[in-house]
């Protein structure tokens, strides 16, 4: 969830709302092929208090995506659950390096901010230091007369 507090009666793509005929009749997919797949851990659908599997709509796509990888890719169910699970995860890193970049952009505001207050601070009425001029002295001890 996204921080924010929602309807609870809001339908998402995250949502469980199929039943396993239903999710098989939207997917193409017989429902034994369903419940393969979850046995497996490709597609886990949401289980009500009875253990009857609810899918959403997400779900729906994602066994798309795995038929659409099996039958047209002839990638096997053990390379389409680590094509899931790296997929999952790239969405995953994404989402921290989104994360990272605002709390960084962040940052950097509040260091302007704070920046700009210490120069504001300064005293008007000092003369900024300069260094002074660079230069080479060479010096020679004077040599006593004999």
């Amino acid at each position: 969830m996204d921080g924010r507090r929602r309807n609870p009666y809001e339908l998402t793509d995250e949502t469980p709302v199929y039943v396993i005929s239903v999710a098989a009749q939207l997917s193409g997919l017989h429902p034994q092929t369903l419940r393969q797949y979850d046995r497996l851990g490709l597609v886990s659908p949401d289980r009500t208090a009875g253990r009857g599997r609810r899918y959403s709509a997400r779900d729906i796509e994602l066994l798309r995506t795995v038929q659409t990888l099996s039958q047209d890719e002839g990638i096997n169910l053990a390379g389409i659950k680590r094509i899931i699970e790296l997929e999952n995860q790239v969405a995953a890193l994404q989402q921290r390096v989104a994360e990272l970049s605002a709390a960084v952009d962040g940052a950097a505001v509040a260091m302007r901010q704070r920046e700009a207050q210490v120069h504001a601070s300064y005293r008007r009425d000092l003369v900024p230091y300069q260094p002074p001029q660079q230069g080479l002295v060479v010096w020679r001890p004077k040599r006593a007369q004999d």
